[in-house]
């Protein structure tokens, strides 16, 4: 579905991206982490086609991203921003319907309010359709706006942070709606700063440190105590779960 290759960039003489390459699978959830600064939202910018690398390629289902006109990308890919905000008075339910615009006028418009009203109720938003959006705290309007990137229904998800605003229980719920995506066969590509949430939910994850790739792989083998105390500049504790012998990942206290 996706391919990063050899990706490199830079911004006002400052190295943001370092010949990065991964690939993410139809029916996988992959997950980036990183430090602050590592490169993450900007890799995700460079996938969606809103920034041009100096060099390397993107390619989406075999094709350069930067031959898809704007409506075949929003077909293929939908973004979910790091901070998103709407500025209008809009419905809780007109947000998440303009996740169906690039099927409007096509033979799938008509799954249109099956698909908002599917997505408002597995990210409990459905109470808050006729809220004022800009009335919504910082964890409403994360799940609204989730609403709208499912509801977009493209092979390709991009998450920058889906769950940053999100009590614990929407948080799990978020990560669960993600893999369902996938076991439908979305290729899914999230950007999480908790490493144990990525530990538990990924398929593979992919470590970037100072704009490079540092380790591409499962959780277990990405996960080591050594490779994350290091990257994070902070002593970190792997162990691994008795039932789901998948890591736990800890700060050492």
């Amino acid at each position: 579905m996706l391919t990063v290759d050899g990706v490199s960039l830079s911004v006002g003489g400052r190295r943001i991206l370092e010949d990065v390459s991964f690939e993410v699978q139809a029916g996988e959830v992959v997950s980036l982490i990183g430090p602050n600064g590592a490169g993450k939202s900007t890799i995700l910018g460079v996938i969606a086609g809103d920034i041009k690398p100096d060099s390397g390629s993107v390619l989406l289902k075999d094709k350069p991203v930067g031959e898809y006109s704007y409506l075949e990308l929003a077909r293929l890919r939908a973004l979910l921003l790091q901070k998103t905000q709407v500025a209008f008075s809009y419905l809780v339910h007109e947000v998440v319907a303009m996740g169906r615009t690039p099927w409007r006028g096509t033979e799938r418009a008509h799954e249109d309010d099956a698909v908002i009203e599917q997505m408002m109720a597995c990210t409990h938003t459905a109470k808050m359709a006729n809220r004022d959006v800009t009335t919504l705290s910082g964890g409403e309007s994360g799940r609204v706006h989730l609403a709208r990137i499912f509801a977009q229904q493209t092979p390709l998800v991009l998450l920058d942070e889906p769950t940053a605003a999100l009590d614990i229980k929407h948080q799990e719920q978020t990560l669960q709606m993600s893999r369902e995506l996938a076991a439908e066969g979305t290729a899914v590509l999230a950007v999480l700063h908790d490493l144990d949430v990525a530990a538990a939910y990924s398929d593979r994850i992919v470590l970037l440190d100072k704009g490079r790739v540092a380790a591409n792989g499962t959780p277990a083998q990405v996960c080591t105590e050594e490779r994350l105390s290091r990257v994070y500049q902070h002593p970190i504790e792997v162990l691994e779960h008795p039932m789901t012998k998948r890591p736990l990942v800890l700060p050492r206290r």
